[in-house]
């Protein structure tokens, strides 16, 4: 999470975002892992810091960190991160902010900040990890420090599945275009619905939400007739958006 990679991070997510001929993004790690979180031996370089002083500093250096996670949320694509081996402290925030998660077998996640004698909670990981994975399973992981392997990450579903690391990339991939095969209002609708539903306060405000944007697809585009004769003609539906 050093800033000279975070900040290059976050110009290419905005890049990207922007990208109407991207349908999908793969988030994976360089080498050996996914993210290791803090660099103890070099963070980087804040950028727009000149003559702040150390409390102003601290401030402006968490709100760049702050700011890939919640761009991670607010991309138009849906983002899968391929865990390709270990996400520590801010690298396990960083996978959670993804909307999909494959884990190589050999990956593993740690809620470190509470081993390096800080607290666990950083940069949305106690507001993304109970929704994420339960209450109970949340507490121990941030309270506790302790290693949670690809295996134990399936079953409490922190990953959507684990998979062998040779195949990691080509899983990832072949999610990755089956959802550009989909409408694109319709996925970045279903996204959009989804985070929201974590924020809602009561299922039939969320409902109301859920049925406008079925609406807003089902009188404005063919889509819905395009797919039943899809079905019917035994091909893949072609989707236009349109009316």
């Amino acid at each position: 999470m050093a800033f000279d990679v975070m900040v290059p991070l976050k110009k290419v997510l905005d890049e990207l975002n922007s990208d109407n001929t991207v349908r999908a993004i793969v988030l994976t790690g360089a080498g050996r892992g996914f993210s290791s979180g803090a660099d103890h031996k070099s963070a980087g370089s804040v950028p727009h810091v000149d003559g702040l002083t150390r409390p102003t500093f601290a401030l402006r250096s968490m709100e760049v960190l702050d700011d890939v996670i919640l761009a991670l949320r607010k991309m138009h694509q849906p983002v899968i991160a391929a865990v390709n081996g270990a996400a520590i402290g801010g690298g396990l925030c960083l996978a959670l902010a993804c909307d999909i998660r494959v884990a190589a077998s050999g990956a593993y996640f740690r809620a470190a900040g509470i081993n390096n004698g800080l607290t666990a909670s950083e940069l949305g990981l106690s507001f993304l990890l109970p929704r994420a994975i339960g209450t109970s399973r949340a507490f121990e992981m941030m309270l506790t420090g302790r290693d949670v392997t690809a295996e134990e990450a399936e079953r409490s579903g922190l990953v959507s599945r684990a998979v062998p690391e040779s195949e990691l990339l080509e899983v990832c991939f072949d999610m990755a275009a089956r959802i550009a095969s989909f409408s694109r209002p319709g996925i970045e609708l279903t996204k959009r619905t989804l985070w929201s539903g974590l924020d809602a306060t009561s299922l039939e405000g969320h409902m109301q939400a859920e049925g406008l944007g079925q609406l807003y697809l089902r009188l404005l585009t063919s889509n819905f007739e395009e797919a039943v004769a899809a079905r019917a003609q035994r091909r893949a539906p072609a989707f236009t958006d349109d009316k």
